[in-house]
């Protein structure tokens, strides 16, 4: 499950008519050239829209058409090293109606220009009743074709779009930046400078996200 940053202001879920594609294929032209050489300080998340404090807990909730859902974010103390580079592990744990329904560590490195990497994730989606019911959406960067994404660019600017993570059949979220300089009013304060994202997977053709970054 891909994270939203340490300051997730808002997602608000469109659906869209979209004609399905009745054949799909992997996307050769996708190879993102991941070199541990370009991740001097790969566990340095400095990157202004995603930073994530060692043990702090980030909690979101908010309505869905399945019910209340509740996200607890935390970054842990450990590492993963993937294609050669220690990346961040941070948890993501999902609760809907107070039943935990997934539990996700994911996995972040950022290269020496400032882009944050996704490189994959652990996934347990789980039964009501707390055993684990599969893996669905895990994957590994260099792992069975899977590929890096762009959890968030170094300058985001409005009309760029990149891949967030690309497994075929599997993960395959993308993302585009729609407005920068946004500010953003919520219950819990003002947001100045934040970014909105269109965010979407070619496995679910008529969902689209916004999202907000602060």
């Amino acid at each position: 499950m891909k994270l939203s940053t340490c300051v997730f202001l808002a997602i608000t879920a469109c659906t869209f008519a979209c004609k399905k594609d009745t054949v799909r294929l992997p996307d050769d032209s996708y190879q993102p050239v991941i070199l541990p050489a370009n991740f001097s300080n790969s566990t340095q998340l400095t990157n202004p829209y995603f930073t994530f404090e060692t043990g702090k807990k980030y909690i979101y909730e908010g309505q869905t058409e399945d019910g209340l859902e509740r996200v607890e974010v935390q970054r842990l103390a450990d590492t993963r090293e993937v294609l050669g580079i220690t990346c961040v592990i941070v948890n993501d744990k999902v609760w809907l109606n107070g039943i935990l329904v997934e539990d996700t560590d994911d996995w972040y490195a950022q290269d020496n220009d400032g882009n944050v990497w996704y490189m994959g994730e652990d996934v347990d989606n789980l039964n009501p009743d707390g055993s684990v019911r599969d893996h669905a959406g895990a994957w590994e960067a260099g792992v069975d074709g899977a590929r890096a994404g762009l959890a968030m660019p170094a300058n985001p600017q409005a009309g760029m779009s990149y891949r967030q993570e690309y497994y075929f059949n599997h993960a395959e979220d993308e993302a585009e930046i729609l407005e920068t300089g946004l500010t953003i009013t919520t219950p819990y304060g003002n947001f100045a400078d934040c970014l909105k994202t269109r965010e979407w997977t070619d496995l679910e053709p008529d969902v689209n996200e916004n999202k907000f970054y602060a």
